[in-house]
């Protein structure tokens, strides 16, 4: 008996051959593609897998279409790393950690499609959120939550024009409301 191999369990039976998986398929290197421009790359079905074209006929050889650019320089939104369980919370902002990224199955790029990288970690300088809201509704025409985030230009400037006449104040209050608005030094509310 033939052993069926895993990744069988991740292809689609009798689908689109341009919609599978990566894992699905292998594709000759197209030395030719330009860097983040469109390109075509001539590919073949893994043993054990079935796919059809846009006719519904079963094939094997088929083209696929994707931006030439390596895994490991896709948007963060084309991949899903590990998080880091020894960042510090409260630390230097620069602080960054190891992270091991896995492309997502419906993305098609050049290289390893699990690849390491170097990611910042998630910190806060101790502003609250809470606190931050609670100046912007009651000291917002002073500009006070601007000076608490760290923002003295614009709590100033919130400070000597009275709010913008309220208006500024009633703006902020939405944009820290929704949390548009953060810290100045870049980092997270607690």
């Amino acid at each position: 008996s033939t052993e069926i191999p895993s990744y069988v369990t991740k292809c689609p039976s009798n689908g689109l051959c341009s919609r599978l998986p990566p894992d699905c398929m292998t594709c000759n290197t197209n030395y030719s593609c330009v860097y983040g421009k469109p390109a075509t790359f001539d590919c073949k079905v893994k043993p054990h897998v079935h796919c059809v074209d846009e006719n519904n006929q079963e094939q094997e050889n088929f083209t696929v279409n994707m931006t030439c650019q390596f895994c490991w320089q896709l948007p963060t939104t084309d991949y899903v790393c590990t998080n880091s369980t020894n960042c510090m919370t409260v630390s230097c902002p620069r602080q960054r950690y190891n992270a091991t990224c896995t492309v997502r199955d419906h993305i098609h790029c050049l290289g390893n499609r699990v690849f390491p990288k170097m990611l910042y970690c998630n910190w806060t300088g101790g502003y609250k959120w809470s606190t931050a809201l609670a100046l912007s509704i009651t000291l917002g025409g002073f500009g006070a939550d601007r000076f608490y985030l760290g923002q003295w230009r614009e709590g100033l400037g919130k400070l000597f024009s009275f709010g913008g006449l309220g208006i500024w104040t009633l703006i902020d209050v939405l944009l820290i409301g929704v949390g548009y608005v953060g810290p100045a030094d870049g980092s997270l509310y607690i």
